[in-house]
């Protein structure tokens, strides 16, 4: 009986200790530091620092699982960053949907808002990928659910308001984390995001390019582009010995002749995804008459004869593999040349992923995100450019969406974002960010045509033009 006492007595005092540890341990003051609340996240760690006035920078490795529906069976370092304004200020989720940028930057609903911004590089793109690779877990679930844990991870520390935005594939990226994952966001502004329902059916394009600019420079550019593959034999000479010079091989689309044709078939389309209407000036006017050094040169200036080797593929595998897996791909007619002149067109994703990766497309991908939005959108702000061929397949809204909205910016590219909006739409779509990132003033709330970018505009912050990437990659 008196050893039963005894350790009874034994019991209480160890249930007392750890009860005690338990709340000292809770009573410690929590990490003021934003590094330190960043690191005590399971599964962050440090790469680096970074200083700019007003911000801290951090450049950070999150552990996500290799493939969320099953989390047991193996983990990666998913790289992302932190711009730091505040904890009490609302929070921007950005992904360009490729790498990730490590120098400080700002995206436009960040400045709208005056807000922090945690950036994503999107899975695959090394070094965010995961080894050895399975790249069947590379679709756009994984992807939403790589940002809803990264989401939820960073709530308790920035516990206002959320908004998320990215353009191009950033811009498909944040519209299929809010389908995926739509209590997470407070909303959503996607910028110039492609809407490929149907793969195979593509003639938006052709109707696009039909009509874009005006006569004389759609002549001037279609003139250029037909001339490149009138002269593809000698051009091709320069271009074998630009490949040796720069140690470029073609293994993965196959051959030179190959590559060379799909550059110059992104002539036009890459003109109008990164230029404007004032640009065509720099077009050589009279194509046939002009030098092979000046249809070169326009040529490489904004195709980029580096495009499709081995080395300017690689980086971009993991896109192509999506394109060809669910995003789809645009395929487009080139009526100005002649049938004889083009020996492949358009090449399919397949062409530009390594042949040891597999593939299989999966059409019904795109048709669920299509229906969705149409359905259910929320908070939702599209914003696309008139002259970007990128927004000839844009989102729409159908009767069940809710305070959204698609907006198109005149006459700009596939840079296009609020501040390129008419007056009205420009206005409207700066109350309705401020609105949900929840910095809305009463005189905004009211009316409107008195809101403004909370932030002012920083030149080395602030993104204001389309990143440049080859054509033919959204």
């Amino acid at each position: 009986m008196r050893k039963a006492l005894r350790w009874l007595l034994a019991l209480v005092v160890l249930i007392g200790t750890v009860g005690t540890a338990g709340a000292a341990t809770a009573a410690q003051p929590e990490a003021t530091d934003i590094k330190d609340r960043l690191l005590a996240v399971p599964g962050m760690s440090l790469i680096e620092e970074k200083p700019y006035p007003g911000y801290r920078f951090f450049v950070l490795n999150y552990t996500q699982p290799v493939d969320h529906h099953h989390p047991s069976k193996g983990t990666f370092q998913q790289r992302i960053t932190v711009l730091h304004k505040d904890v009490s200020r609302p929070t921007v989720f950005y992904t360009g949907g490729y790498n990730v940028s490590t120098t400080p930057s700002r995206r436009e609903p960040t400045q709208i808002v005056d807000g922090n911004q945690v950036s994503m590089e999107y899975r695959f793109f090394t070094p965010s990928r995961p080894d050895p690779a399975d790249w069947s877990k590379l679709d756009i679930w994984q992807a939403a659910s790589d940002q809803h844990r990264i989401y939820r991870a960073l709530k308790p520390v920035y516990t206002e308001n959320w908004i998320s935005t990215g353009g191009s594939k950033g811009g498909m990226t944040a519209t299929y984390y809010e389908r995926f994952y739509p209590r997470d966001m407070d909303g959503v502004v996607a910028y110039v995001a492609p809407n490929d329902v149907v793969n195979k059916e593509d003639s938006a394009y052709d109707r696009f390019f039909a009509t874009v600019g005006t006569a004389e420079c759609r002549d001037r550019l279609n003139g250029v582009q037909r001339e490149a593959l009138v002269r593809r034999e000698p051009l091709k000479n320069r271009y074998a010995a630009y490949a040796a010079d720069n140690g470029y091989t073609f293994d993965t689309v196959g051959s030179l002749d190959r590559a060379y044709e799909a550059v110059v078939l992104d002539y036009v389309w890459g003109f109008w995804q990164y230029s404007t209407l004032k640009d065509c000036d720099s077009i050589p006017a009279d194509a046939p008459n002009a030098s092979d050094e000046e249809i070169w040169d326009s040529v490489d200036t904004i195709s980029g004869f580096s495009a499709y080797t081995d080395q300017g593929l690689s980086t971009y595998t993991p896109y192509y593999y999506q394109a060809g897996t669910q995003l789809g791909a645009p395929t487009i007619r080139f009526p100005h040349i002649e049938k004889e002149y083009i020996r492949y067109g358009y090449q399919p994703p397949r062409n530009y992923v390594p042949r040891s990766i597999p593939m299989r497309f999966q059409p019904s991908a795109m048709r669920d995100i299509d229906t969705w939005v149409r359905h259910n959108a929320r908070h939702m702000l599209f914003v696309y450019g008139g002259n970007d061929p990128w927004g000839a397949e844009p989102f729409r809204l159908g009767p069940g969406a809710r305070d959204s909205y698609v907006f198109t910016a005149p006459g700009m590219n596939h840079g296009a974002n609020v501040a390129g909006l008419v007056p009205e739409q420009k206005a409207l779509a700066t109350a309705r960010i401020l609105q949900w990132a929840g910095v809305a003033s009463p005189a905004v709330q009211q009316d409107p045509s008195a809101a403004r970018p909370l932030a002012a505009f920083d030149a080395r912050l602030d993104r204001r033009t389309a990143e440049r990437e080859p054509a033919l990659r959204p």
